[in-house]
Protein backbone atom coordinates (compact mmCIF):
# COMPACT_ATOMS: atom_id res chain seq x y z
CA UNK A 1 0.00 0.00 0.00
CA UNK A 2 1.43 3.37 -1.04
CA UNK A 3 1.44 6.39 1.24
CA UNK A 4 1.36 10.05 0.13
CA UNK A 5 1.59 13.39 1.92
CA UNK A 6 -1.65 14.49 0.27
CA UNK A 7 -4.35 12.68 -1.69
CA UNK A 8 -6.95 14.52 -3.73
CA UNK A 9 -10.32 13.08 -4.65
CA UNK A 10 -11.77 14.42 -7.89
CA UNK A 11 -9.82 16.33 -10.54
CA UNK A 12 -11.80 19.25 -11.84
CA UNK A 13 -10.18 22.68 -12.33
CA UNK A 14 -9.72 23.21 -8.60
CA UNK A 15 -7.87 20.03 -7.64
CA UNK A 16 -6.02 20.25 -10.96
CA UNK A 17 -4.77 23.62 -9.71
CA UNK A 18 -3.71 22.01 -6.44
CA UNK A 19 -1.92 19.24 -8.35
CA UNK A 20 -0.09 21.82 -10.47
CA UNK A 21 1.01 23.77 -7.40
CA UNK A 22 2.11 20.72 -5.41
CA UNK A 23 4.19 19.44 -8.33
CA UNK A 24 7.18 21.79 -7.78
CA UNK A 25 7.19 21.47 -3.96
CA UNK A 26 10.28 19.46 -3.04
CA UNK A 27 9.64 16.49 -0.79
CA UNK A 28 5.84 16.68 -1.01
CA UNK A 29 4.30 13.50 -2.41
CA UNK A 30 0.83 13.71 -3.90
CA UNK A 31 -1.75 11.53 -5.63
CA UNK A 32 -5.02 12.68 -7.22
CA UNK A 33 -7.78 10.24 -8.20
CA UNK A 34 -10.61 10.78 -10.67
CA UNK A 35 -13.20 8.42 -12.12
CA UNK A 36 -13.10 9.92 -15.61
CA UNK A 37 -10.79 8.49 -18.30
CA UNK A 38 -9.29 11.95 -18.91
CA UNK A 39 -9.87 15.55 -17.87
CA UNK A 40 -13.36 16.78 -18.75
CA UNK A 41 -14.90 20.13 -17.89
CA UNK A 42 -18.72 19.98 -18.04
CA UNK A 43 -18.66 18.19 -21.41
CA UNK A 44 -22.45 18.29 -21.69
CA UNK A 45 -22.36 22.10 -21.58
CA UNK A 46 -19.41 22.62 -23.91
CA UNK A 47 -21.40 24.78 -26.31
CA UNK A 48 -19.58 26.01 -29.43
CA UNK A 49 -19.65 29.75 -28.66
CA UNK A 50 -19.30 29.60 -24.86
CA UNK A 51 -16.54 31.72 -23.30
CA UNK A 52 -15.13 31.85 -19.80
CA UNK A 53 -16.33 34.90 -17.87
CA UNK A 54 -12.95 35.73 -16.33
CA UNK A 55 -9.52 36.68 -17.62
CA UNK A 56 -7.28 33.78 -18.62
CA UNK A 57 -4.83 35.08 -15.99
CA UNK A 58 -7.16 33.40 -13.52
CA UNK A 59 -5.90 30.03 -14.63
CA UNK A 60 -4.53 27.19 -12.48
CA UNK A 61 -1.37 28.92 -11.23
CA UNK A 62 -0.60 32.38 -12.64
CA UNK A 63 -1.89 34.69 -9.89
CA UNK A 64 0.29 33.02 -7.24
CA UNK A 65 3.14 31.56 -9.32
CA UNK A 66 3.51 33.24 -12.74
CA UNK A 67 6.77 31.38 -13.45
CA UNK A 68 5.09 28.00 -13.04
CA UNK A 69 5.28 25.93 -16.27
CA UNK A 70 1.52 25.26 -16.13
CA UNK A 71 0.29 28.77 -16.97
CA UNK A 72 -2.23 29.41 -19.74
CA UNK A 73 0.29 31.66 -21.49
CA UNK A 74 2.82 28.83 -21.53
CA UNK A 75 0.16 26.56 -23.01
CA UNK A 76 -0.44 29.08 -25.84
CA UNK A 77 3.31 29.34 -26.51
CA UNK A 78 3.75 25.57 -26.41
CA UNK A 79 0.90 25.10 -28.90
CA UNK A 80 2.18 27.87 -31.21
CA UNK A 81 -0.93 30.03 -30.70
CA UNK A 82 0.30 32.97 -28.64
CA UNK A 83 0.32 35.69 -31.33
CA UNK A 84 -2.92 34.58 -33.00
CA UNK A 85 -4.62 34.30 -29.62
CA UNK A 86 -3.48 37.79 -28.58
CA UNK A 87 -5.08 39.24 -31.71
CA UNK A 88 -8.21 37.08 -31.69
CA UNK A 89 -9.03 36.86 -27.99
CA UNK A 90 -7.18 39.51 -26.01
CA UNK A 91 -7.40 38.44 -22.35
CA UNK A 92 -10.35 36.09 -22.87
CA UNK A 93 -10.69 32.46 -23.91
CA UNK A 94 -13.35 30.13 -25.18
CA UNK A 95 -14.43 27.35 -22.84
CA UNK A 96 -13.24 24.80 -25.40
CA UNK A 97 -9.72 26.24 -25.51
CA UNK A 98 -9.57 26.55 -21.74
CA UNK A 99 -10.48 22.86 -21.48
CA UNK A 100 -7.66 22.10 -23.93
CA UNK A 101 -5.35 24.00 -21.58
CA UNK A 102 -6.58 21.98 -18.60
CA UNK A 103 -5.99 18.74 -20.51
CA UNK A 104 -2.51 19.90 -21.51
CA UNK A 105 -1.65 20.43 -17.85
CA UNK A 106 -3.28 17.17 -16.73
CA UNK A 107 -1.23 15.13 -19.19
CA UNK A 108 1.99 16.44 -17.63
CA UNK A 109 1.16 15.72 -14.00
CA UNK A 110 2.40 12.30 -12.83
CA UNK A 111 0.40 12.66 -9.60
CA UNK A 112 -2.97 12.32 -11.39
CA UNK A 113 -4.63 8.92 -11.85
CA UNK A 114 -7.51 8.80 -14.32
CA UNK A 115 -10.04 5.98 -14.36
CA UNK A 116 -9.77 5.53 -10.59
CA UNK A 117 -13.11 6.13 -8.91
CA UNK A 118 -12.75 6.49 -5.15
CA UNK A 119 -15.03 4.00 -3.45
CA UNK A 120 -14.49 5.02 0.18
CA UNK A 121 -12.40 7.08 2.55
CA UNK A 122 -12.03 5.65 6.03
CA UNK A 123 -9.72 5.71 9.04
CA UNK A 124 -7.17 2.96 9.49
CA UNK A 125 -4.32 2.94 12.00
CA UNK A 126 -4.26 6.70 12.42
CA UNK A 127 -4.38 7.52 8.70
CA UNK A 128 -6.93 8.11 5.98
CA UNK A 129 -7.28 5.04 3.81
CA UNK A 130 -8.54 5.65 0.29
CA UNK A 131 -9.96 2.67 -1.60
CA UNK A 132 -10.64 2.88 -5.34
CA UNK A 133 -13.04 0.70 -7.31
CA UNK A 134 -10.01 -0.32 -9.38
CA UNK A 135 -8.64 -2.04 -6.28
CA UNK A 136 -5.92 0.53 -5.61
CA UNK A 137 -5.57 1.46 -1.93
CA UNK A 138 -3.47 4.32 -0.55
CA UNK A 139 -2.97 6.14 2.73
CA UNK A 140 -2.39 9.75 3.69
CA UNK A 141 -2.63 12.23 6.53
CA UNK A 142 -4.08 14.92 4.28
CA UNK A 143 -7.13 14.81 2.03
CA UNK A 144 -8.20 17.38 -0.56
CA UNK A 145 -11.83 17.00 -1.61
CA UNK A 146 -12.42 18.30 -5.12
CA UNK A 147 -15.20 16.08 -6.43
CA UNK A 148 -17.28 19.11 -7.32
CA UNK A 149 -20.92 20.03 -7.33
CA UNK A 150 -23.71 18.02 -8.93
CA UNK A 151 -26.35 19.34 -11.38
CA UNK A 152 -29.54 20.36 -9.58
CA UNK A 153 -33.00 19.49 -10.86
CA UNK A 154 -36.22 20.07 -8.89
CA UNK A 155 -37.71 16.78 -7.67
CA UNK A 156 -40.67 17.02 -10.07
CA UNK A 157 -38.22 17.31 -12.98
CA UNK A 158 -35.71 14.73 -11.76
CA UNK A 159 -38.32 11.93 -11.92
CA UNK A 160 -38.90 12.73 -15.62
CA UNK A 161 -35.28 13.24 -16.58
CA UNK A 162 -34.46 12.00 -20.07
CA UNK A 163 -34.43 13.28 -23.65
CA UNK A 164 -37.42 15.59 -23.00
CA UNK A 165 -36.54 16.83 -19.51
CA UNK A 166 -32.89 17.57 -18.91
CA UNK A 167 -30.38 19.71 -17.08
CA UNK A 168 -28.30 22.13 -19.11
CA UNK A 169 -25.19 20.09 -18.22
CA UNK A 170 -26.51 17.29 -20.45
CA UNK A 171 -27.46 19.24 -23.55
CA UNK A 172 -24.38 18.35 -25.63
CA UNK A 173 -24.37 14.69 -24.57
CA UNK A 174 -28.14 14.18 -24.83
CA UNK A 175 -28.55 16.50 -27.84
CA UNK A 176 -32.35 16.65 -27.64
CA UNK A 177 -34.20 16.86 -30.97
CA UNK A 178 -35.41 20.46 -30.61
CA UNK A 179 -35.90 21.33 -34.30
CA UNK A 180 -39.55 22.12 -35.00
CA UNK A 181 -40.61 21.42 -31.43
CA UNK A 182 -41.86 23.45 -28.48
CA UNK A 183 -38.95 24.14 -26.11
CA UNK A 184 -38.79 25.82 -22.72
CA UNK A 185 -35.55 26.95 -21.08
CA UNK A 186 -35.77 27.51 -17.31
CA UNK A 187 -33.18 29.77 -15.70
CA UNK A 188 -31.69 33.16 -16.54
CA UNK A 189 -28.07 32.80 -15.55
CA UNK A 190 -25.14 32.45 -17.94
CA UNK A 191 -25.88 28.78 -18.66
CA UNK A 192 -29.51 29.56 -19.52
CA UNK A 193 -28.41 32.30 -21.90
CA UNK A 194 -25.81 30.06 -23.54
CA UNK A 195 -28.44 27.35 -24.08
CA UNK A 196 -30.86 29.87 -25.62
CA UNK A 197 -28.12 31.23 -27.87
CA UNK A 198 -27.29 27.68 -28.97
CA UNK A 199 -30.94 26.91 -29.79
CA UNK A 200 -31.21 30.09 -31.87
CA UNK A 201 -27.97 29.66 -33.80
CA UNK A 202 -29.09 27.60 -36.80
CA UNK A 203 -32.12 28.52 -38.94
CA UNK A 204 -32.45 24.91 -40.11
CA UNK A 205 -32.61 23.57 -36.56
CA UNK A 206 -34.83 26.17 -34.89
CA UNK A 207 -37.53 25.05 -32.47
CA UNK A 208 -41.14 25.75 -33.42
CA UNK A 209 -41.42 27.86 -30.28
CA UNK A 210 -39.05 28.94 -27.52
CA UNK A 211 -40.09 30.04 -24.05
CA UNK A 212 -37.32 31.38 -21.79
CA UNK A 213 -38.36 31.66 -18.14
CA UNK A 214 -36.64 33.66 -15.40
CA UNK A 215 -37.63 33.67 -11.74
CA UNK A 216 -35.80 36.99 -11.44
CA UNK A 217 -37.19 40.40 -12.30
CA UNK A 218 -35.51 40.21 -15.67
CA UNK A 219 -32.68 38.75 -17.72
CA UNK A 220 -29.94 40.50 -15.85
CA UNK A 221 -26.30 41.15 -16.77
CA UNK A 222 -23.35 40.06 -14.71
CA UNK A 223 -21.92 42.82 -12.53
CA UNK A 224 -18.31 42.88 -13.70
CA UNK A 225 -17.49 46.37 -12.46
CA UNK A 226 -14.17 47.08 -10.68
CA UNK A 227 -15.30 47.47 -7.07
CA UNK A 228 -17.62 44.49 -7.35
CA UNK A 229 -14.66 42.41 -8.50
CA UNK A 230 -12.97 43.19 -5.19
CA UNK A 231 -15.32 40.53 -3.76
CA UNK A 232 -13.13 38.10 -5.70
CA UNK A 233 -9.91 38.97 -3.89
CA UNK A 234 -8.17 37.16 -1.03
CA UNK A 235 -8.66 40.08 1.37
CA UNK A 236 -12.43 39.95 0.90
CA UNK A 237 -12.54 36.18 1.41
CA UNK A 238 -10.75 36.64 4.72
CA UNK A 239 -13.14 39.43 5.73
CA UNK A 240 -16.21 37.40 4.71
CA UNK A 241 -15.06 34.38 6.71
CA UNK A 242 -14.81 36.54 9.84
CA UNK A 243 -18.52 37.48 9.73
CA UNK A 244 -21.36 35.65 11.45
CA UNK A 245 -23.45 33.15 9.47
CA UNK A 246 -26.53 35.37 9.22
CA UNK A 247 -24.54 38.29 7.78
CA UNK A 248 -22.75 36.02 5.30
CA UNK A 249 -26.06 34.62 4.06
CA UNK A 250 -27.43 38.14 3.57
CA UNK A 251 -24.36 39.25 1.62
CA UNK A 252 -24.42 36.22 -0.68
CA UNK A 253 -27.95 37.13 -1.78
CA UNK A 254 -26.87 40.72 -2.50
CA UNK A 255 -23.81 39.64 -4.46
CA UNK A 256 -25.37 36.90 -6.58
CA UNK A 257 -25.36 38.79 -9.89
CA UNK A 258 -21.60 39.25 -9.69
CA UNK A 259 -21.39 35.52 -10.33
CA UNK A 260 -24.67 34.35 -11.85
CA UNK A 261 -25.54 37.20 -14.19
CA UNK A 262 -25.25 36.98 -17.98
CA UNK A 263 -22.41 38.53 -19.95
CA UNK A 264 -23.65 41.68 -21.67
CA UNK A 265 -22.28 40.67 -25.06
CA UNK A 266 -24.29 37.44 -24.94
CA UNK A 267 -27.46 39.29 -23.96
CA UNK A 268 -27.02 41.62 -26.96
CA UNK A 269 -26.47 38.69 -29.33
CA UNK A 270 -29.64 36.95 -28.13
CA UNK A 271 -31.71 40.14 -28.30
CA UNK A 272 -30.45 40.89 -31.80
CA UNK A 273 -31.16 37.35 -32.96
CA UNK A 274 -34.69 37.39 -31.54
CA UNK A 275 -35.30 40.75 -33.19
CA UNK A 276 -34.18 39.31 -36.53
CA UNK A 277 -36.37 36.22 -36.12
CA UNK A 278 -39.36 38.38 -35.21
CA UNK A 279 -38.99 40.89 -38.05
CA UNK A 280 -36.77 40.08 -41.01
CA UNK A 281 -37.45 36.34 -40.72
CA UNK A 282 -40.97 36.62 -39.35
CA UNK A 283 -42.61 33.25 -38.80
CA UNK A 284 -39.47 31.15 -38.29
CA UNK A 285 -39.82 31.09 -34.50
CA UNK A 286 -42.49 31.90 -31.95
CA UNK A 287 -40.84 33.07 -28.74
CA UNK A 288 -41.77 34.24 -25.26
CA UNK A 289 -39.24 35.76 -22.86
CA UNK A 290 -40.91 35.70 -19.45
CA UNK A 291 -39.54 37.12 -16.18
CA UNK A 292 -40.87 36.79 -12.62
CA UNK A 293 -42.16 33.27 -13.24
CA UNK A 294 -41.23 30.12 -11.35
CA UNK A 295 -41.80 26.56 -12.55
CA UNK A 296 -43.82 24.75 -9.89
CA UNK A 297 -44.55 21.41 -11.52
CA UNK A 298 -44.07 19.26 -14.57
CA UNK A 299 -46.22 16.37 -15.80
CA UNK A 300 -46.38 14.14 -18.85
CA UNK A 301 -49.34 14.64 -21.17
CA UNK A 302 -49.05 11.91 -23.78
CA UNK A 303 -45.92 12.71 -25.77
CA UNK A 304 -45.88 16.29 -24.46
CA UNK A 305 -45.23 17.98 -21.11
CA UNK A 306 -47.51 20.22 -19.06
CA UNK A 307 -45.56 22.90 -17.21
CA UNK A 308 -47.14 24.72 -14.27
CA UNK A 309 -45.69 28.17 -13.58
CA UNK A 310 -46.34 30.78 -10.90
CA UNK A 311 -46.59 34.42 -11.95
CA UNK A 312 -44.96 36.25 -9.05
CA UNK A 313 -46.20 39.64 -10.29
CA UNK A 314 -49.87 38.69 -10.28
CA UNK A 315 -49.85 35.86 -7.76
CA UNK A 316 -51.47 33.31 -10.05
CA UNK A 317 -50.54 30.12 -11.88
CA UNK A 318 -50.49 29.33 -15.58
CA UNK A 319 -49.85 26.22 -17.65
CA UNK A 320 -48.01 25.66 -20.90
CA UNK A 321 -47.61 22.62 -23.11
CA UNK A 322 -44.06 21.93 -24.23
CA UNK A 323 -42.17 19.11 -25.90
CA UNK A 324 -38.80 19.68 -24.25
CA UNK A 325 -37.88 21.48 -21.02
CA UNK A 326 -34.23 22.33 -20.29
CA UNK A 327 -33.47 23.30 -16.69
CA UNK A 328 -30.53 25.67 -16.26
CA UNK A 329 -30.85 25.53 -12.49
CA UNK A 330 -27.24 25.33 -11.41
CA UNK A 331 -25.37 22.97 -9.16
CA UNK A 332 -25.31 22.05 -5.49
CA UNK A 333 -22.65 20.70 -3.15
CA UNK A 334 -23.91 17.27 -2.11
CA UNK A 335 -22.16 15.23 0.54
CA UNK A 336 -19.75 12.87 -1.29
CA UNK A 337 -20.74 9.20 -1.20
CA UNK A 338 -17.14 8.10 -0.71
CA UNK A 339 -16.98 10.05 2.56
CA UNK A 340 -19.95 8.24 4.17
CA UNK A 341 -17.71 6.26 6.59
CA UNK A 342 -16.70 9.62 8.11
CA UNK A 343 -19.99 11.54 7.83
CA UNK A 344 -20.71 11.84 11.55
CA UNK A 345 -17.15 12.95 12.25
CA UNK A 346 -16.80 15.63 9.56
CA UNK A 347 -20.22 17.32 9.56
CA UNK A 348 -22.47 19.32 11.83
CA UNK A 349 -25.78 17.49 12.40
CA UNK A 350 -24.75 14.99 9.73
CA UNK A 351 -25.12 17.58 6.94
CA UNK A 352 -22.87 20.62 6.59
CA UNK A 353 -19.13 21.12 6.88
CA UNK A 354 -17.58 23.55 9.34
CA UNK A 355 -14.70 25.08 7.39
CA UNK A 356 -11.69 26.94 8.79
CA UNK A 357 -10.11 29.96 7.15
CA UNK A 358 -7.43 27.78 5.45
CA UNK A 359 -10.18 25.57 3.88
CA UNK A 360 -9.58 22.70 6.28
CA UNK A 361 -12.49 21.09 8.11
CA UNK A 362 -13.32 21.20 11.76
CA UNK A 363 -13.82 17.51 12.45
CA UNK A 364 -13.77 14.87 15.15
CA UNK A 365 -10.74 12.90 14.07
CA UNK A 366 -7.21 11.99 15.11
CA UNK A 367 -4.81 14.87 15.61
CA UNK A 368 -2.59 15.47 12.62
CA UNK A 369 -5.12 14.40 10.00
CA UNK A 370 -6.44 17.22 7.83
CA UNK A 371 -9.26 17.44 5.28
CA UNK A 372 -9.30 20.38 2.84
CA UNK A 373 -12.23 21.28 0.61
CA UNK A 374 -12.46 22.87 -2.83
CA UNK A 375 -15.79 24.33 -3.98
CA UNK A 376 -17.64 23.46 -0.78
CA UNK A 377 -17.18 26.76 1.05
CA UNK A 378 -19.42 29.42 -0.51
CA UNK A 379 -21.41 29.88 2.72
CA UNK A 380 -18.25 30.36 4.78
CA UNK A 381 -15.80 31.94 2.31
CA UNK A 382 -18.00 33.90 -0.06
CA UNK A 383 -19.32 34.30 -3.58
CA UNK A 384 -15.93 33.55 -5.18
CA UNK A 385 -15.76 29.97 -3.92
CA UNK A 386 -17.25 28.16 -6.97
CA UNK A 387 -15.71 30.71 -9.37
CA UNK A 388 -12.42 30.28 -11.27
CA UNK A 389 -11.15 33.65 -10.02
CA UNK A 390 -9.45 32.43 -6.83
CA UNK A 391 -8.63 28.85 -7.85
CA UNK A 392 -4.86 29.35 -7.76
CA UNK A 393 -4.90 31.41 -4.56
CA UNK A 394 -7.05 28.87 -2.69
CA UNK A 395 -4.83 25.99 -3.84
CA UNK A 396 -1.71 27.91 -2.82
CA UNK A 397 -3.23 28.59 0.57
CA UNK A 398 -3.93 24.90 1.00
CA UNK A 399 -0.35 24.05 0.00
CA UNK A 400 1.00 26.55 2.54
CA UNK A 401 -1.20 25.04 5.23
CA UNK A 402 -0.08 21.50 4.37
CA UNK A 403 3.64 22.31 4.49
CA UNK A 404 3.27 24.60 7.51
CA UNK A 405 5.00 27.55 5.87
CA UNK A 406 4.86 30.12 3.09
CA UNK A 407 5.76 28.05 0.03
CA UNK A 408 3.72 30.57 -1.97
CA UNK A 409 3.82 34.27 -1.03
CA UNK A 410 0.24 35.36 -0.48
CA UNK A 411 0.49 38.18 2.03
CA UNK A 412 0.07 41.13 -0.36
CA UNK A 413 -2.75 39.81 -2.54
CA UNK A 414 -5.55 42.27 -1.87
CA UNK A 415 -8.00 44.44 -3.76
CA UNK A 416 -8.45 48.20 -3.60
CA UNK A 417 -11.52 48.31 -1.36
CA UNK A 418 -11.34 48.06 2.42
CA UNK A 419 -13.84 46.17 4.54
CA UNK A 420 -13.20 47.82 7.87
CA UNK A 421 -12.11 51.23 9.20
CA UNK A 422 -10.15 49.68 12.07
Amino acid sequence: MERFDVIGVGVGPFNLSLAALTQPVDGLTARFYDAKPQFQWHPGLMLPEAEIQVSFLKDLVTLVDPTNPFTYLNFLVHEGRIFRSAVANGMSSSRQEFEQYYRWVARQLPSVRWGHKVKSVSLNEGSFEIECESGEVAQTATLALGSGRTPYLPDFAAVLQGDQVLHSSDIMTCRPATAGRRVMVVGAGQSGAEVVNYLLADDAALPQSLTWVSSRAGFLPIDDSPFTNDWYTPSYVEHFHSLDAERRSHLLKQQRLSSDGISEDLLRRIYRRLYQLGTVADGLLEHRIVANHRVLDLARDGDALTVTLHDDDRGRTARRTEDIVIFCTGYRADFPDYLEPLRERVTVDGQRFEIREDYSLEWDGPEGLQIYVQNFAEESHGIADPNLSLASWRSARIVNSIVGGERYRLGRLSGLASWSLS
